[in-house]
């Protein structure tokens, strides 16, 4: 198999399975452990998934350790997205959900505490953001593609651009 950081594509798997997300780590963290696999809607599946894995991560780690964690979540995961998508053949693949990951876990960062309804808020408004792609999502998410690293990045760059939108308007609900 060819280095992980040629830009050309590998070969076209449209609909991933778990021996593909097995075969190279990249895939098992891409693929956000296994939620990109959900045949129907696996962004809303890989955004669930940050959701609940957030809620058990913030009861065992500290402040700047989460901290950590997102920013260590985020280096690691352009990498393995860039190499996933090279691997599918597909520049943004929907199958590839750590960039919802990713977003949920900032989101949930910057507004916990809340209670139930405020994380279903959120989460609904990230949704919103990242499926309907309005305005400033819409051009982060044409802003880098293709594959390699601005590819791998792009992949990333529109949901970290959706959980901003989220956080605004957040940030707008409880100002007013």
């Amino acid at each position: 198999m060819p280095h992980f950081s040629e830009s050309a594509p590998l070969h076209r798997t449209l609909q991933p399975s778990a021996a593909f997300m097995l075969a190279h780590p990249a895939h098992a963290i891409a693929l956000g452990l296994g939620s990109g696999l959900a045949p129907k809607a696996p962004g809303t599946v890989g955004s669930l998934w940050g959701w609940l894995s957030w809620l058990v991560i913030q009861n065992y780690l500290a402040l700047p350790a989460q901290a950590l964690l997102i920013a260590t979540a985020l280096v690691v995961g352009w990498w393995a997205c860039t190499v996933t998508a090279r691997h599918m053949g597909v520049s943004d693949p929907g199958a590839i959900v750590w960039d919802e990951v990713i977003a949920m876990w900032l989101i949930f960062y910057l507004v916990m505490p809340t209670n139930f309804w405020g994380q279903l808020s959120a989460f609904v408004l990230f949704r919103f953001f990242d499926a309907v792609k309005p305005g400033p999502v819409a051009w982060a998410d044409q802003l880098f593609k293709g594959f390699g690293w601005r590819g791998g990045w792009g992949i990333i760059w529109d949901d970290l651009v959706a959980a901003f939108c989220t956080l605004l308007v957040i940030a707008l609900w409880r100002w007013f």
